[in-house]
């Protein structure tokens, strides 16, 4: 049998080449060989207020771009979490093994917390990473492809199905993490000491998956540089290595490839053909975004959130079954 892999996305804000490069691209790829659920995961993005009616369109055009990025329903099953309420049940019962003190050290909570002000954050703010073990845990999950921003709260969902096995008998997987080698955190084009976000105050910095042409090639013109001529891959200059490792990945060239193409050219040139190079790279995905119908999308959803529901079911009922709630 083939392993399980489990992952998704939040519907909040608009995704980013960061997202396909470091995400999408990486499930496409690995639904061949793995038993692939892939989740929108809209429970966890009501920590924070959002616009019910935009909630709900949102997650409906995050299904929809997981499947022109190339998620097949036929090889992966494709759902909604809120469509599957054993989420929520073994989140319950998972925030009875949980301790206040792995909680309180996941940065995220921190980081998003410090925002808004602790005394005002919700407790779902504070719970989000028991609900994630939840996704992945109730799936019996191999392997999550997660980045490192998320490997927190993967250690957490590892410690609480050692912690669970240990006290009520083997139930669960402990999942590994994959983390892609090349790709996994591209940074902004604006501030390369950062990630490219979708919640950034600055569009420039993110390649979106809806922009045109002319937006891409204008964003890529006034990316950032660093000082120097050379177009080389080097850690110590993060903005040229961004650029360049963002080309690496939309051409599929090694890097010794990538330069040799640019040996002897100036930034200038290389602006222009990694927008070239991006343009094209974003137009098949484009046009099966603007290809796939309502109908489809919502006959694919009801299908997932089934075959999802029937894996759920089985490890929820074994969870109760040893805790003594059935």
């Amino acid at each position: 049998m083939k392993k399980r892999i489990f992952s998704g996305a939040q519907p909040t804000g608009e995704l980013h080449i960061g997202n396909y490069l470091g995400a999408l691209k990486n499930w496409v790829a690995l639904q061949d060989d793995y038993d692939a659920l892939y989740c929108i995961v809209n429970m966890h993005a009501i920590t924070l207020p959002q616009d019910p009616a935009k909630l709900r369109q949102k997650t409906l055009n995050l299904a929809r771009i997981y499947l022109a990025a190339g998620v097949d329903p036929s090889r992966s099953t494709v759902f909604i979490q809120s469509d599957a309420p054993e989420h929520s049940e073994l989140t319950w019962v998972l925030s009875c093994v949980a301790r206040m003190g792995e909680l309180e050290r996941m940065t995220q909570f921190k980081d998003k917390s410090q925002k808004g002000g602790h005394e005002r954050s919700s407790v779902g703010l504070f719970t989000y990473p028991i609900l994630m073990a939840a996704d992945i845990l109730l799936y019996r999950t191999d392997l999550v492809p997660v980045g490192q921003d998320q490997k927190q709260h993967l250690e957490l969902s590892r410690d609480l199905a050692i912690r669970f096995n240990r006290d009520f008998g083997e139930t669960f997987i402990v999942p590994d993490p994959y983390i892609p080698k090349a790709g996994a955190s591209i940074k902004s084009l604006q501030d390369p000491s950062k990630k490219m976000s979708k919640s950034d105050e600055n569009p420039a910095g993110s390649i979106f998956l809806t922009d045109d042409a002319d937006t891409i090639a204008k964003k890529f013109k006034r990316a950032v540089t660093d000082s120097g001529t050379d177009i080389k891959f080097d850690e110590t200059r993060p903005a040229i290595n961004n650029l360049l490792t963002i080309y690496q990945l939309v051409t599929g060239k090694t890097p010794d490839e990538c330069e040799a193409n640019f040996e002897g050219k100036g930034y200038g040139h290389f602006k222009t053909e990694l927008a070239d190079a991006m343009i094209e790279f974003m137009r098949p995905f484009q046009e099966r975004l603007n290809s796939v119908s309502d109908a489809e999308l919502l006959s694919i959803l009801d299908s997932g959130s089934q075959k999802a529901r029937e894996i759920a079911s089985v490890t929820l009922r074994d969870v109760y079954e040893k805790v003594g709630l059935k």
